[in-house]
């Protein structure tokens, strides 16, 4: 029983981070896909990132929140995705307690950054659309600064308990975290101490958080809609419709990925370990992978200037691959 008792007095400073545990030396393989998940994800956001800096007429609120948005998604999957295909090369990833932590508000962080950044461009179209005339002198570059600084204090105010609470918490159990990241779960299993309290505001944050932006952001788009088939003009409804349907698309997208992944995690307690980290990686990447091509296809403005780009890559890489030729000499009979 001693012996028990000092195994339990030491807490584990460092881990050992090992994605899909259950597939063992065949953990390699993983490395192509997530690598090709990985090259889509950088070209796509930053193609579309480039194209709204780029462009002078697209230097407005709403392409500046796209932007900012997919500049999250950029940073979410960087956070993610280096650290679990060198754990794939290497069979396991050594991290210490505090970059654990770190990486843990980092990914959280920018998740529900995520998903503030779409309650300000639903408030943005909100007034854009029930309000147009008065639109350039209420949304200004002054208060759309404003309320992207709010959304980032109240992702670390929802974020920061979850991780305060987990830095105080003794692990003795094991150093290995079965995860390709430090996921808040992965590393409470880990725990010999009670952490009721940290699932319970684990919990309390999530639902707190979810059910408020779900109310918001329906509340919000209910109006929308509504002010936009009261417009007369066919063109300028046809486009509001298109312009918040985008929104709604990528705002699907993100909430279901989360939803069902926290409701599978809690509901398929007998799956594989594996299969959770699957899951993990479904929420984490999906939003990362679908959103510029739902935004670099479906908002007309930034679709008009791609295609004006590969167009204008196109001649210059053919000319490239085919330079004038001199002109062949006939043969001799």
């Amino acid at each position: 029983m001693s012996g028990q008792n000092e195994t339990y007095n030491v807490s584990y400073t460092d881990f050992f981070l090992v994605g899909f545990p259950g597939l063992q030396e065949t953990r390699s393989l993983l490395i192509l896909p997530f690598s090709c998940i990985y090259f889509v994800i950088l070209s796509a956001n930053a193609l579309v990132i480039y194209t709204v800096v780029a462009q002078r007429s697209l230097h407005q609120p709403m392409y500046a929140l796209i932007a900012l948005l997919l500049t999250v998604n950029l940073c979410a999957a960087t956070a993610v995705v280096p650290t679990m295909l060198f754990s794939f090369s290497t069979h396991y990833y050594r991290i210490s307690l505090s970059c654990c932590l770190i990486q843990m508000f980092s990914i959280y962080f920018l998740i529900v950054f995520d998903c503030n950044i779409l309650l300000v461009m639903a408030l943005d179209r909100y007034i854009a659309i029930c309000y147009p005339l008065r639109y350039p002198e209420i949304v200004t570059g002054q208060l759309l600064t404003g309320l992207v600084g709010l959304a980032a204090i109240r992702s670390t105010c929802i974020v920061a308990p979850v991780v305060i609470l987990a830095s105080r918490v003794c692990f003795c159990r094991s150093n290995i975290i079965r995860h390709f990241t430090c996921e808040h779960m992965a590393l409470m299993k880990l725990s010999c101490g009670d952490i009721s309290l940290n699932k319970t505001v684990g919990l309390a944050v999530r639902v707190f958080n979810r059910v408020l932006d779900m109310l918001l952001l329906s509340t919000s788009y209910t109006r929308i809609i509504h002010a936009a088939f009261r417009i007369s003009s066919g063109g300028a409804r046809s486009k509001a419709l298109n312009t918040c349907g985008s929104h709604l698309l990528v705002i699907f997208t993100v909430y279901s990925s989360t939803l069902s992944s926290s409701i599978v995690y809690r509901a398929a307690r007998t799956a594989s370990q594996d299969v959770h980290n699957l899951l993990s990686a479904f929420y984490l990447l999906l939003p990362c992978l679908v959103n510029p091509v739902i935004y670099g296809a479906r908002t007309k403005e930034i679709r008009q200037h791609l295609v004006k780009i590969f167009q204008r890559a196109g001649p210059q890489a053919s000319s490239e691959k085919n330079p004038s030729l001199p002109p062949q000499r006939e043969l001799p009979s």
